[in-house]
């Protein structure tokens, strides 16, 4: 009977265990904010192998230490170790070793490699690489086990557990965090640029995202008490060839699907109060894996301040051709004088 109750106490625990360990695992990956994956990794394992102290020191792409979280450490304690003389010269001793350490005596280990162990608050101690595939991404340590004890296999595998988790979880909070950076790169790239940016539902034919200058053309022709939206159905499209297509009278949505990319096409957008925008069209659909077009990026430049310039051109041109004549007329007249060898001129006068 004895023997019953201590299988019965013993696959409770361990079934607790798997609990706690499944939902360590779940919070863990839960996340894609690395502060927030490192301390409940740390936090987890602690509680999971009955350490009081945890550690997770990662690294960036150049080897440099990035991140430091900790567990069961006061603020102060924790800004101690930030600050310790030798923590880097022991941090690259410990993240060069091949594998898992185990230390029954964690002072009496530091102080042989030549370190102060005025911070060494336990002796036992186990630390391991964290590794996503081949790429080394820092060190996972705990230690001061409950009462004293030495750390087990079962710790050990724990930990190695929990660093893997941690290392992939990094990884991807890493990937995730370097796609939100480009993402926002990118909006501020196409919101500053000079060109208007309008991107297409094909399969609603509506206008999901604008950018400032597609928003300042829309603002041109814009009727009054209408959206910038709204001109979809009024406005009217002439292409070079003086073909004229009504928005409003011919699906967009089915224009996407069937569409081509074009390049450079001369464009001149109308309203029926006679306002116009002439511009330079680019349209490039944008396909699924499986060939669908799901979206369309249509870019126009405003050709107004080109026009303007070459105004400005030709009327600068016209200025200086007429300010030019007179003088030039007067020059060739005595030139033609000078040159004329019926006329015998004295050589200063020629001069």
């Amino acid at each position: 009977m004895t023997n019953n109750n201590e299988i019965v106490r013993e696959n409770e625990a361990l079934r607790k265990r798997v609990s706690q360990l499944s939902a360590a695992i779940l919070r863990i990956n839960a996340s894609l904010d690395v502060d927030t994956v490192l301390q409940e990794a740390v936090d987890s394992a602690c509680a999971l192998t009955d350490a009081r102290y945890g550690m997770i020191v990662t690294i960036d792409e150049s080897g440099e230490t990035q991140d430091f979280v900790s567990s069961g450490f006061t603020d102060e304690e924790h800004r101690q170790f930030e600050k310790w003389p030798d923590g880097p010269r022991l941090f690259k001793h410990l993240r060069a070793l091949p594998g898992v350490v185990r230390l029954a005596n964690l002072p009496s280990y530091v102080s042989e490699l030549g370190y102060s162990e005025e911070l060494m608050r336990s002796k036992t101690f186990q630390g391991t690489p964290m590794r996503y595939g081949d790429t080394y991404v820092g060190n996972f340590f705990l230690a001061e086990k409950e009462a004293g004890l030495a750390f087990t296999d079962e710790d050990e595998e724990m930990l190695v557990l929990f660093a893997s988790q941690a290392a992939t979880a990094i990884a991807n909070a890493r990937t995730h965090r370097d796609e939100q950076r480009s993402r926002a790169d990118l909006e501020a790239l196409v919101e500053t640029s000079p060109v208007a940016v309008v991107v297409f539902d094909a399969r609603t034919g509506k206008p999901v995202s604008l950018n400032r200058e597609a928003y300042r053309i829309a603002e041109v022709l814009r009727i009054p008490g209408r959206s910038a939206e709204d001109l979809l159905e009024v406005i009217t499209c002439r292409h070079p060839d003086g073909t004229e297509v009504s928005l409003s009278e011919f699906p967009i949505e089915q224009t996407f699907i069937n569409s081509e990319t074009m390049r450079a096409v001369e464009i001149v957008l109308t309203v029926p109060d006679g306002r116009s925008v002439t511009a330079l069209l680019n349209y490039t659909p944008i396909r699924s894996p499986e060939g669908e077009v799901v979206s369309v990026v249509v870019t126009m430049q405003d050709l107004a301040p080109l026009e303007e310039l070459d105004r400005l051109r030709a009327e600068f041109l016209g200025m200086v051709s007429h300010e030019l004549r007179t003088p030039l007329a007067a020059i060739k007249g005595s030139t033609a004088t000078a040159l004329d060898t019926s006329l015998t001129l004295d050589p200063a006068e020629v001069h």
